[in-house]
């Protein structure tokens, strides 16, 4: 048996190629959209994927079963929960496909995967048992897919949190209790391959360690370790829930429905000066400037939105963008394919054209409009006056903890659909723990209109200092 374990940075993403060299077969599990990289590495190894699947229907990023199906790969897919949780794209369809229900089987050579319903997360999840035939009768491991992961479990709020469903939140949870009851049952030395790592936001406190095992996690995850009794459980793993990026609504809504198949990567076009200066001041498009936080204070196309080419890049992008957003971005050459490959992922298609840092210090010799940002530090914000407020970008759990006197807390990711209720006519001085966030946030709020100030400073530094 052939095993890989694809790990994407941004979205603290794992897929699985598992595959028989014996006939040089292969399965994909929980594949991305770019689906190139998997084919690839499956062709080095002299194998063909000739199977994909999903474990349910994904918030964080666009799933690769379409395209698969597409190239004429068999996808599998849950078959279980109620109609509001199936694949619309998929069922009636003329692709190579068959739903799975629990306990049902299929083969990759003398690979057995075999579906496990295990609800809570979402009420369609599957996790896979993979039994190596060649080798054993009973399985190695459990692909878990959004169910458990190193060191927590799936979040069973973003139904409610992300998806817009009522009054779900309380009864997923209690359903994941009954799931996490049967994984208590599974043999101490089981491999457990997660779907994320740490950086998701599908729960709130992932390990680092790209896999583990049933008696590992037994001993040692604080979610099933609060498994002592169903509401001990519920209460536990309900609070403290970051709040998801905006985006996650729509990814779920594609994965339904079907993902859009646009033949592959945008190709991007490079501006001239004359276009950059047509662009600037105008509503509609959107300049996405990767660049860093301190290059983007100091110098900026008017309107332009800030989102760092790092770990953050598709949370910050899918919360301040819409799939109907015209795209610009501000990139390096050797980091476009990064960029534009990271929007697809999330299904921001429509990016046309970008510009590089060296462009904008040509565009700035040459007279361009720039904007800079307003920075402070905490200790100018003291004594604001009426017409000025303290902003916390932060997670709602981290203002919980401790805030600055005064302050109002949006966070980050949700600043998009509460623009109405931050207020306007005031003076605005943004700030996080250490100004990543709030840079981003500050970028956002002045391109929709608001006078704003980034505090770019140490959080944590100043209450000590203020508690002292």
């Amino acid at each position: 048996m052939y095993f890989k374990q694809f790990f994407d940075e941004k979205l603290a993403q794992y897929a699985y190629l598992v595959g028989c060299q014996a006939n040089g077969t292969a399965v994909i599990i929980d594949p991305m959209r770019d689906i190139d990289q998997y084919i690839d590495h499956a062709a080095n190894q002299n194998l063909t994927i000739t199977a994909a699947v999903d474990t349910h229907i994904h918030a964080d990023y666009i799933s690769g079963l379409r395209e698969f199906a597409e190239r004429g790969v068999k996808v599998y897919a849950s078959d279980e929960g109620d109609k509001d949780w199936k694949y619309e794209w998929l069922k009636g369809s003329d692709y190579d496909y068959e739903f799975l229900n629990d306990g049902d089987e299929f083969k990759i050579g003398n690979i057995t995967i075999k579906a496990w319903h295990t609800p809570g997360h979402t009420p369609e999840h599957l996790s896979y048992f993979i039994t190596d035939g060649a080798a054993a009768g009973e399985p190695m491991g459990v692909a878990t897919g959004d169910f458990v992961f190193v060191g927590d479990v799936g979040r069973p709020d973003l139904l409610e949190s992300a998806a817009g469903q009522e009054n779900v939140m309380e009864p997923s949870a209690r359903t994941l209790f009954g799931t996490v009851e049967e994984f208590k049952k599974l043999p101490e030395y089981m491999q457990v391959w997660p779907g994320h790592g740490a950086g998701s936001a599908c729960g709130k406190a992932l390990g680092a360690i790209p896999e583990t095992t049933v008696g590992y996690e037994l001993r040692y995850n604080n979610s099933l370790k609060s498994a002592s009794s169903e509401d001990s459980f519920v209460n536990f793993i309900l609070e403290g829930q970051p709040e998801p990026p905006l985006y996650f609504a729509r990814m779920k809504r594609d994965n339904k429905i079907g993902p859009a198949l646009i033949g592959g990567l945008p190709q991007p076009k490079r501006l001239t000066l004359n276009e950059l200066r047509g662009l600037v001041g105008k509503e509609e498009p959107i300049i996405l400037d990767t660049r860093e936080k301190e290059d983007y204070v100091a110098g900026h196309i008017p309107g332009s939105l800030l989102s760092p080419l790092n770990k953050q890049f598709n949370t910050v992008a899918g919360s301040y963008i819409t799939e109907d957003d015209q795209i610009y971005l501000v990139v390096s050459e050797h980091q476009l394919t990064e960029a534009v490959r990271d929007l697809y992922r999330i299904g921001l298609d429509n990016v046309v054209g970008y510009v590089t840092p060296r462009d904008i210090l040509m565009y700035k010799d040459q007279g361009g409009d720039m904007e800079k940002l307003d920075v402070v530090k905490f200790e100018d914000v003291e004594n604001l006056d009426s017409n000025e407020l303290v902003v916390d970008v932060r997670k709602a759990s981290e203002f919980e903890e401790s805030h600055v006197d005064g302050a109002v807390n949006f966070a980050h990711t949700r600043l998009l659909p509460n623009k109405e209720n931050i207020p306007s006519g005031k003076k605005l001085y943004l700030h996080c723990m250490t100004g990543g966030r709030s840079a981003v946030a500050s970028a956002f709020l002045k391109r929709k209109g608001f006078e704003v100030a980034l505090i770019d400073d140490d959080f944590e530094k100043y209450m000590s200092k203020v508690k002292a």
